[in-house]
């Protein structure tokens, strides 16, 4: 059985306050607009959290769990030594330039 999502009724609570909205500031359409997308965000916002608490691994990044962001400036993984150049930039009023490490 298909597992059911916070989805729609995130769209149709925020559909229903954003013409609340609309209507009170005149201006239906930005009103049913700026609902509906507080609405998705609202849903996806549920279903990724009921997916992280149950443990399944169906969450935005298909359960993957990074060690590594694979590095910085030199491209070399985390805990590897900087082999690039940093170099700095002057001050104001005529300022000289910075060093790099």
């Amino acid at each position: 059985m298909a597992q059911a999502t916070w989805m729609g009724m995130g769209v149709a609570l925020g559909t229903a306050i954003g013409v609340a909205l609309g209507l009170a500031m005149d201006n239906l359409a930005l009103g049913i607009g700026g609902g509906i997308a507080i609405g998705v965000a609202l849903g996806a916002g549920m279903d990724s959290s009921r997916s992280r608490k149950k443990g399944d691994g169906s969450g935005s990044d298909g359960g993957t769990t990074y060690t590594s962001d694979g590095g910085g400036r030199d491209k070399s993984p985390d805990g590897g030594g900087d082999n690039g150049s940093d170099s700095g930039s002057g001050g104001g009023d005529g300022g000289g330039g910075g060093g790099g490490d």
